[in-house]
């Protein structure tokens, strides 16, 4: 599924609709270029569970838990990661393999230990569309 989006606004709403629809044990990989909008997608994402509380990027804690909503949430950013290893010193499977819901940016350098099944989530800009133009692409994997 391709959607697009012309203002955050819009991409905050389609991450809600996929947060809505969010199942126990889901993995999203969240991928783009820095300053694409992942934020603004998640902060949909987690209203989308009922998640109230202010939603930012973990850059440098690598996961923050929200417990808030209907699931957990465990928002990965693992753009700092230096070794794959560093997320089995977090508990990483207990997210991956749990009972919430995980939404991974820069999923890329983890892939050797992502699950089988994920959900990719791609968002892109087209400046010749407009600043705020979004392409947001849906894909099932495994």
């Amino acid at each position: 599924m391709t959607v697009e989006t012309w203002k955050p606004e819009e991409t905050y709403e389609f991450g809600k609709k996929l947060g809505e629809g969010a199942a126990p044990g889901q993995v999203f990989c969240l991928n783009g270029d820095l300053g694409v909008g992942k934020t603004v997608f998640t902060q949909g994402f987690a209203a989308g569970l009922g998640i109230s509380e202010p939603v930012n990027s973990p850059t440098f804690t690598i996961v923050q838990q929200y417990d808030g909503g209907r699931l957990p949430l465990y928002h990965f950013d693992v753009y700092r990661i230096g070794d794959v290893s560093e997320m089995d010193e977090i508990g990483y499977e207990d997210c991956f393999f749990g009972q919430g819901v995980c939404l991974i940016e820069w999923s890329g350098l983890i892939e050797e230990i992502l699950p089988e099944r994920v959900t990719e989530v791609t968002i892109e800009k087209d400046l010749e569309k407009g600043f705020d133009f979004r392409r947001i692409r849906v894909e099932e994997r495994g």
